[in-house]
């Protein structure tokens, strides 16, 4: 696994298909029966902490004989110890490499569902029967548990975590808060509410997991690896759900809360920042005017009438999205066009992050900031956007608009009904003649 975005079906899965992001149409169903889980944590000289998580693992209310527990050590100097029935991995020490360290006990995992801790944060009893709900329901879901903050280091690593923690509670991020309020739980999502998963609280099911690719290896220093494959998720088809009644205690403040006396924490946030904007090309994350190395939205030309005609398409088009890749017949580029954004379908390289695709069926002038605001609703993922299809008043297609989303999800389940396709006559868009005026479009007085 490393990340590679995975896009073939063979068979629908098991389970509930949730239209859009509705999964709080499954409150109050539990599966019957139970699923197996692999509980998956990742350590890096921790041992006291790493004991207190596996005691509470110990103490889950999910049966024991359903769950796994997988510890993965990233490169500590000394092998942690860990009790009996506890699986053991180890990694090198080549940075902070939780990815890695994720997918290795991924890659050795036995359970249907897949459960994300790290060794500093500690579920209480009812955690992974909580957390686990969802994704044993629907196969695609992927649910991000309370993580709380408390002083952990003074109490017993033995004392219950949900009377310690408590006791020693920490302030919460607000800025994490607000938004799980702002969403309902994560029940209002769009293409940014990645940045709401949280690593060492997460779940998912094995088979979600692996066509995704799991986490990029490539992430080797704190942070961002958890985001990069949110984004990847959600692209996926997944539905995100905060599950307030799935609690862990982190051991300690919040990051933002830890001492900063030389700016060093800022400037690794930024670090990460940095590459999250070359990893995930959407709006909001990559940059407003450098172009991302893979595109966010695609759109292919299917056919030139002249040079003319082709010209005011390809402009009129990337005037309303610039950052967009536009893909040629082979036999209509030439030297009429030459912008690196404009390729031919022979030499188009895959864009596998791209949350929109586009099919222009005939040469045609776009009024640009309605296109714009056409492909934004489909790319955003919300409520009921997802695709589009335009057509003139003679009912011939002229443009459709189709979300990444959207089509993984109906690949996944077999079914057309999960997100709605928008049929309009498109008034903001002109069919162009075999030779229309190009001196007239540039001059803006046609």
């Amino acid at each position: 696994m490393g990340g590679t975005l995975v896009v073939t079906v063979d068979a629908p899965p098991s389970g509930h298909a949730i239209t859009a992001n509705r999964w709080d149409r499954l409150d109050g169903v539990r599966p019957d029966p139970l699923p197996t889980v692999s509980v998956i944590v990742v350590h890096f000289e921790q041992q006291p902490q790493l004991d207190r998580t596996l005691l509470a693992l110990e103490r889950q209310s999910y049966p024991r004989h359903l769950l796994e527990v997988i510890v993965v050590d990233d490169g500590s100097r000394t092998a942690p110890t860990v009790p009996a029935g506890v699986r053991l991995l180890r990694q090198e020490d080549r940075g902070f490499r939780a990815a890695a360290a994720r997918n290795a006990g991924a890659g050795v995992a036995h359970g249907r569902i897949l459960c994300f801790l790290d060794a500093d944060t500690t579920p209480e009893p009812d955690y992974v029967m909580e957390v686990a709900r969802l994704p044993s329901l629907a196969a695609d879901a992927v649910t991000v548990g309370l993580r709380r903050h408390a002083n952990l280091a003074a109490a017993p690593v033995d004392d219950r975590i949900e009377v310690v923690g408590p006791a020693l509670e920490l302030p919460a991020p607000e800025w994490l808060s607000r938004a799980y309020e702002r969403t309902g739980d994560l029940l209002e999502v769009d293409h940014r509410s990645y940045r709401y998963l949280i690593g060492a609280v997460l779940a998912c099911s094995r088979a979600f997991f692996d066509e995704t690719g799991g986490f990029d290896e490539s992430f080797t220093d704190y942070g961002g690896e958890d985001w990069e494959w949110g984004y990847r998720a959600w692209l996926a088809g997944a539905i995100f759900a905060y599950v307030r009644s799935a609690v862990a205690w982190h051991d300690g403040p919040e990051w933002s809360a830890r001492p900063d006396a030389d700016d060093s924490r800022q400037r690794r946030k930024n670090g990460e920042a940095l590459r999250l904007a070359r990893s995930i090309p959407a709006t909001g994350s990559s940059g407003r005017g450098l172009w991302s190395h893979t595109a966010d939205v695609v759109i292919e030309i299917r056919s030139s009438s002249s040079p003319a005609a082709l010209y005011i398409c390809v402009d009129s088009i990337l005037e309303a999205v610039p950052h967009a890749v536009v893909v040629l017949p082979d036999s209509s580029l030439d030297s009429v066009i030459d912008d690196p954004r404009v390729v031919s379908r022979a030499d188009a390289v895959g864009h596998p992050l791209a949350r929109v695709t586009v099919d222009v069926h005939r040469p045609l002038k776009v009024d640009p900031e309605l296109f714009r605001l056409e492909v934004e609703r489909v790319a955003s993922g919300c409520g009921d956007a997802a695709d589009i299809v335009a057509r003139d008043h003679s009912g011939a297609v002229l443009i459709e608009i189709r979300s990444q989303r959207a089509r993984r999800r109906r690949a996944r389940w077999k079914r057309d009904e999960l997100f709605p396709t928008h049929d309009v006559v498109a008034e903001w868009i002109v069919a162009l003649n075999n030779e229309p005026d190009l001196e007239a479009y540039l001059g803006g007085w046609s």
